[in-house]
């Protein structure tokens, strides 16, 4: 498996900065396109910059990634589920009742490593803490470090619900192909929201169903006219709790709001079949059709 090369790695940054900073940002961005991000070379350059600017955000990004590269390793795991953190099985073998046993290439970490990652990104934070981009860094890292059971992932998420619904100071993010961070307005930041809602579901275990609906809940508070936290909730007992009725319940719901949600109408349709409730599942078939 290749190694994980996040997105936000991608970016190269472009400051107004020193000529000393502009050099080492020159000389790094040829060795990430040469080597990658934690190849020969990567780690005196960063260590060197490191020295000369110890608060530079680049330096700092080029760090992090570095050191969480760098500790990236695979190993082979076995589960009974078929979608086990989202992964396809890379070999399905039957075991002495056979029953399906499928294995999966997943990334482990090195603990200094990560740590030292840590350190890099939490200093960043500490120098610009209304940057998304950077804070997404941080909880991203904590997902693929915690794989089936993200509960410093939700922490670090829900801390970041709490700091931007509560501020009064404007947030930004900076995309990978832009020049300069751009200003999050709340629907974009709601958004984003939902992208981390369905990270979290797709890891298909009971721990990240937990996160799953804990942030669904936290961010229907705040905003309990979106149909699709609405939704996700309903998802959340369909799925995990097998609560088809309360599912059914929240979908109708997020309904009012989104009439010709077609996704909505499907699961209600799915946990319909699941209570035998044939009648329900035609009243909802029928709302296909409108």
């Amino acid at each position: 498996m290749r190694k994980v090369i996040y997105v936000l790695m991608a970016m190269v940054l472009s400051y107004a900065a020193s000529a000393q900073s502009q050099d080492y940002q020159r000389k790094y961005n040829l060795l990430l396109e040469r080597v990658g991000p934690a190849g020969v070379g990567v780690e005196t350059l960063v260590e060197n910059w490191a020295n000369a600017e110890p608060n530079s955000l680049e330096m700092l990004h080029a760090r992090f990634y570095y050191y969480l590269t760098k500790g990236q390793g695979t190993e082979i795991v076995f589960n009974k589920e078929q979608n086990y953190l989202g992964l396809s099985p890379v070999l399905t073998l039957k075991d002495s009742t056979g029953a399906d046993v499928h294995y999966y290439e997943v990334i482990k970490y090195e603990d200094e490593l990560f740590a030292e990652a840590m350190r890099s990104v939490d200093k960043a934070i500490s120098l610009a803490p209304y940057r998304l981009d950077i804070r997404f860094m941080k909880a991203n890292a904590y997902m693929s470090y915690e794989r089936d059971c993200p509960d410093m992932t939700l922490s670090n998420i829900m801390g970041l619900v709490h700091d931007y619904m509560t501020s009064d100071n404007k947030w930004f993010y900076k995309d990978a192909s832009a020049t300069e961070p751009h200003v999050v307005e709340t629907e974009e930041f709601v958004d984003m929201m939902k992208q981390y809602c369905i990270a979290l579901y797709s890891l298909r275990t009971p721990s990240s169903y937990r996160a799953f609906m804990k942030l669904s809940e936290r961010m229907y508070g705040y905003f309990p006219k979106d149909a699709d936290f609405i939704g996700f909730i309903g998802t959340y007992h369909h799925v995990a709790e097998k609560d088809y009725k309360t599912a059914i319940k929240f979908y109708n719901k997020a309904l009012k709001l989104q009439p010709d949600n077609r996704d909505l109408i499907n699961n209600a349709i799915i946990a319909a079949r699941k209570m035998n409730n044939s009648k329900l599942e035609k009243k909802y078939r029928k709302m296909l059709d409108e």
